[in-house]
């Protein structure tokens, strides 16, 4: 007889899609008057900057100068340059547990529902968070939690959570009821096998168009007179991670959630999201994100696909970032990042990328690369990189502290990966396993 943990594994074979966006028979030759590389002939020749040398030139040869040192370097240097400098911790959250504790899916698991106020404005920017614990778990259950493109109703299919507003074509906060809904998640796989789950709106803490300022977390830390963060102030993206730490300052309250097994998810725009939120905020101890491609996982360096010159073209998604992220459009070479790092910063913590092997806008070989590139600090630090050079074929997965996967087809994630998804959790943050990271 299978276990209760297999057989939840296996029933994730039947998980609906979470995030699936058609991808063009023929990808777009230009965007945004930009022309588009999909040619491996034409990527060009570049070298990465290497995350074990100092800025001032001298090698990283031991953990001690890693954390003192060099991670402390690359931080400021993606604050500085890509994502902004974002605030800390604040004291002014405030938190309505409209739904304290109810029992959902036929018994098997305790739903929450908090809404979490950044400010003493209640019709300001919050977190509406949506909780399920394992309702037979005596302990401390590890926990994913996901930021999403929809509402939380439209996420889970749950006719206790209760909906709320979200942003619209035409920038208007409608009811979510109103709006076309993105992904689909089936909890009650990860619930059976022993796992709580958590997921917010992104747009409650900062709308996800130009202009969205105004409305969002960041308007909150302007100074007096400041209309616009400084150029090296913090962009949407960093805004939603920074949400990110906020929703696990309340989790880590839970005793019901172990603190030091939370994991994050997030795919596309989302994607970069996580990767930034687990390069700043240590307390989180793994990471799975899918089809983060240029400003995430994909190397900035290889002319293939989205470059910084599409993501900060006027129209698109400038705001996203920092504004001097801009500056590096046309002179790549000079960016004193690139993916590698950002993914260096998250070692010794597991790290899944999951990618399509049609996704060419986001080049999924470019996400291999720049883990790859990463290997050594995670061998630094005593962890298992991927352990190869060889890009694997889709549906090849590698499951080590560095972990890749590359479905057959296109961007975001299909039903099939979350039996991977599943894999690395258990491998990493399962039973018997401790925290992997760096308080």
């Amino acid at each position: 007889m299978l276990s209760p943990r297999r057989t939840a594994f296996l029933a994730l074979l039947s998980l609906p899609l979470l995030l699936f966006t058609q991808t063009p028979s023929a990808p777009p030759k230009e965007v945004a008057g930009i022309a588009v590389n999909y040619d491996e002939s034409k990527v060009g020749d570049y070298t990465l900057p290497d995350p074990l040398r100092l800025n001032n030139g001298q090698p990283v040869r031991d953990a001690k100068t890693w954390y003192a040192k060099r991670r402390p370097e690359i931080l400021h240097l993606f604050e500085e340059n890509q994502f902004g400098r974002s605030p800390g911790a604040t004291t002014n959250l405030t938190y309505d547990n409209f739904d304290s504790g109810s029992m959902a899916f036929d018994g098997a698991a305790l739903r929450k529902q908090t809404i979490i106020y950044f400010s003493h404005d209640k019709a300001g920017p919050k977190i509406n968070l949506l909780v399920y614990l394992p309702a037979k778990e005596q302990k401390p259950a590890p926990m994913l939690l996901s930021i999403s493109f929809s509402d939380n109703a439209a996420i889970v299919n749950d006719p206790g959570v209760h909906f709320g507003d979200v942003w619209n074509k035409e920038h208007k906060k409608v009811p979510a009821n109103q709006a076309t809904a993105i992904g689909k998640i089936d909890v009650l796989p990860l619930i059976q096998a022993g796992f709580a789950f958590a997921t917010f709106y992104y747009g409650d803490v900062e709308p996800d168009f130009e202009g969205g300022l105004r409305n969002g977390v960041r308007a909150l830390y302007l100074k007096p007179g400041q209309t616009q963060p400084a150029a090296d102030e913090w962009g949407a993206i960093a805004a939603w991670g920074w949400g990110l730490s906020r929703a696990l300052d309340y989790l880590e309250e839970d005793p019901r959630i172990d603190r030091n097994r939370v994991a994050l998810y997030g795919a596309s725009r989302l994607g970069k999201t996580v990767l930034w939120a687990a390069a700043r905020d240590t307390r989180f101890a793994a990471v799975i994100a899918c089809c983060s491609g240029e400003g995430g996982a994909a190397l900035s360096r290889r002319n293939y696909g989205e470059t910084i010159a599409h993501l900060t073209a006027p129209g698109r998604y400038p705001y996203q970032f920092a504004a001097n992220y801009a500056n590096f459009a046309q002179h790549v070479d000079q960016l004193p990042v690139d993916a590698n790092m950002l993914i260096a910063l998250i070692a010794p913590r597991p790290l899944l990328l999951q990618t399509g092997d049609t996704d060419y806008w986001a080049d999924p070989k470019g996400e291999f690369l720049a883990e790859e590139a990463a290997g050594p600090v995670y061998a630094l630090l005593g962890k298992q990189g991927l352990e190869t050079k060889q890009w694997p074929a889709a549906g090849t997965p590698i499951l080590h502290t560095l972990g890749y996967y590359m479905h057959a087809g296109g961007h975001g994630t299909l039903p099939a990966d979350w039996t991977q998804f599943l894999k690395f959790l258990e491998m990493h943050l399962g039973d018997g396993k401790g925290a992997i990271n760096s308080r």
